[in-house]
């Protein structure tokens, strides 16, 4: 037999053919992924005092039966079982539901342990176990694990336990001896067994400590190892661009630079100059000027001799900055062009060549760019707009084009430091953090929908003044499932209740890219005065004259999508409104109403959005980028994280990390990730 912990679950005591195939279900194939199976929480039987246990929470108590029981049954099967409990000084109702065999086994007088939900109001709690006797019987922490097909709970806790007696002792220690005394952690078998076997409350927390340590310094690791990587074997181009010429366009710009702007524009520069490649994340919030500062980037490389490229996630985006780069580029030389999926044919092939043969200087485009038949002449720098929205690999194409261009991403979704440092730590991040003066901050009310004709009266106000509004909603048409408002519905009441005073637009993601094409036109020359839109205006719409936002279902959306959709209006001179219509029904809906009108800063509702809603939501969707940790939690371990970070930026510099003995768990896991052959990580 291999003594080791690689080998299929089936070698455990117990485990025949039919557990071993209902465990595979579960991911658990080998005896170490079984030890590796930790509860996703707790049920937590310590005693405590009633005084401190808040309404609905769940808890533990002991007491003395001071009633009878009372039995009452009622409708097919059911029942409820009432007795009074002492609990110190506290006379408490306790209340079981369906599980009249109970009746039996409470007596007057004696002492019982009930675990259940506590009605701080009615002084009862809704009882799901009864112990007889004292507490020091229970365990006080018991693991629930996620479960799937025919594995019970009892069944997942003993299989863990054989599986540790057999070979708990083959676990092998994977942190350095060094950190370990540095940080107070347990070792890796002890961390291990207390996760599924807490003596205690002090205990478990220690184990999860060391676990979600491990697991961070391990990725984190991967994410320097890749920098570090890409910096010394990716040689860069030394982009001598012409600082005069560079100076003169910056001058010729419409409106100064801000403070955060020419501190972000140094250090893109700084970059081009470098022998190394370029590997930058620039964060700006809704309106702060990232589309100027990659002006400024693509203009330094093109006085340098090369190509530049801007991938942006919609046709309608790459539009609006094909024609702002027109207006800011053309001037000084810089032929500008056009590629997206509805350009064919004749002028496709022109493109194509013009590329290929240098004649056209920057390529603006959507996902077209990254096709097979793209070929540039010089490429020089790559900027993905709303990165987030293309995958790992989507990115990883673009910057393989050409020889190791520089490459700067850019998001107007403020990504909270956590998410920043975990999904893009391979990445330099620039952040501009200051608004443009003179523009003026949009006010933001939360309204109920029983207020919707104020909210109309009050929209019509402005658009007498000559302005536009957006109107939000979150599907097209009606769903049996969910009760919102539709965009086709609400479509049809605004056209009833302007009635020809105003024309409203109607846009969603079904239209073809030529009727969204002309519907935003429309919309953008004045001759749509309202535009019902699903969320596809939620990036890159550039309409000045629109002052008002409204959202409908507001609850619906996460803060930062919301605080995206904010910002389309807010463009121009004049004050800007945002009216949330919303009847949120849970407390962390009306937690987000409630940010939304309180902070106009993306950054704030970016942490706070992350809070609510967790890192797998935080795209919209499940992002490749985002790892997936057994234990730890990027938004909760937030400290371990930057901890494990700044440990794994000095490790991977040290020369014994690459010949120690005491890192050679670690340095095979960074091997394992494929980072040094520049494979996609896990």
């Amino acid at each position: 037999m291999v003594d080791n912990l690689n080998q299929s679950v089936i070698v455990l005591k117990g485990i025949g053919e039919e557990t071993k195939e209902a465990l595979e279900e579960m991911k658990i194939f080998t005896v170490q992924d079984l030890l590796e199976y930790f509860p996703y929480r707790y049920e937590d039987y310590s005693l405590r005092d009633l005084a401190e246990v808040k309404h609905e929470e769940k808890v533990t108590i002991e007491g003395k039966v001071h009633s009878e029981p009372s039995l009452i049954y009622y409708g097919k099967k059911k029942s409820r079982l009432t007795f009074r409990l002492l609990v110190d000084r506290y006379l408490i109702q306790v209340v079981f539901f369906n599980q009249p065999y109970l009746k039996n086994k409470i007596m007057m007088n004696e002492m019982v342990t009930v675990s259940g939900k506590w009605d701080q109001h009615r002084q009862t709690i809704s009882a799901s176990e009864l112990k007889n006797g004292q507490s020091s019987h229970l365990t006080e922490f018991e693991p629930i694990y996620a479960l799937k097909g025919k594995i019970t709970m009892k069944g997942i806790r003993k299989f863990i336990s054989i599986a540790f007696n057999q070979f708990g002792h083959l676990m092998r220690e994977t942190l350095p001896e060094s950190l370990m005394k540095k940080y107070k952690l347990l070792n890796r078998r002890d961390a291990v067994r207390a996760m599924h076997f807490p003596d205690n409350g002090e205990n478990l927390k220690q184990a999860r400590r060391r676990l979600v340590y491990e697991e961070f310094l391990t990725f984190q690791l991967k994410m320097q190892g890749l920098r570090k990587f890409e910096r010394e074997q990716s040689q860069g181009k030394e982009q001598n661009y012409h600082l005069e010429k560079l100076k003169i366009f910056i001058e010729q710009l419409p409106f100064p630079l801000t403070n955060a702007q020419k501190r972000v524009v140094n250090e893109i520069l700084k970059d081009l100059k470098s022998t190394f490649r370029m590997n930058r994340l620039l964060q700006g919030d809704v309106g702060s000027g990232k589309t100027v500062v990659a002006a400024i980037g693509l203009y330094a490389s093109f006085t340098a001799g090369f190509q530049g490229a801007l991938m942006v996630p919609t046709e309608i985006l790459a539009e609006q900055h094909m024609e702002s780069f027109l207006h800011l580029l053309e001037p000084f030389g810089v032929k500008c062009e056009l590629l997206t999926s509805s350009i064919k044919g004749k002028r496709r092939k022109e493109i194509l060549e013009g590329v290929a043969l240098g004649e056209i200087n920057i390529l603006i485009g959507t996902h077209a760019l990254i096709q097979d038949e793209v070929i540039f002449h010089h490429l020089g720098l790559v900027i993905t707009d709303e990165q987030h929205r293309f995958g790992v690999e989507q990115r990883r194409i673009l910057r393989e084009k050409g020889e190791n261009p520089d490459v700067l991403f850019m998001t107007a979704t403020p990504i909270p430091r956590t998410l920043a440092i975990t999904v893009f730590g391979e990445m330099d991040v620039s952040i501009i953090d200051e608004m443009p003066a003179g523009r003026k901050v949009i006010e933001t009310y939360w309204a109920k929908h029983t207020m919707l004709d104020r909210v109309l009266t009050f929209m019509e106000k402005e658009l007498i003044k000559g302005r536009q509004a957006y109107v939000i909603c979150p599907l097209i048409e009606e769903s049996e499932k969910l009760d919102v408002q539709n965009a086709i519905d609400v479509h049809s009441t605004l056209t009833h209740y302007f009635n020809q005073r105003y024309d409203v637009g109607l846009m969603h993601g079904r239209l073809s890219n030529e009727e969204k094409e002309m519907v935003m036109k429309a919309f953008s020359k004045n001759d749509v005065q309202l535009l019902v839109s699903t969320t596809v205006v939620e990036v890159g719409v550039n309409v000045p004259n629109a002052t008002i936002m409204l959202i409908y279902d507001a609850e619906r959306f996460g803060l930062s999508q919301l605080h995206q959709l904010r910002g389309r209006v807010g463009r121009g001179n004049e004050q800007s409104y945002c009216i949330l219509l919303a009847d949120p029904k849970s407390e962390v809906s009306k937690e987000r109403m409630k940010i939304m009108t309180d902070t106009n800063d993306g950054f704030v509702l970016s942490e706070k959005d992350l809070e609510l809603r967790g890192p797998g939501d935080f795209f919209g969707r499940k992002q490749s980028g985002i790892p997936e940790f057994k234990v730890a939690d990027m938004v909760h371990d937030y400290r371990a994280l930057e901890t494990a970070r700044n440990d794994a930026t000095a490790m991977i510099q040290l020369n014994q990390f690459w010949t120690s003995d005491e890192y050679k768990y670690l340095r095979e896991e960074l091997m394992k990730s494929g980072v040094f052959e520049g494979e996609k990580l896990d």
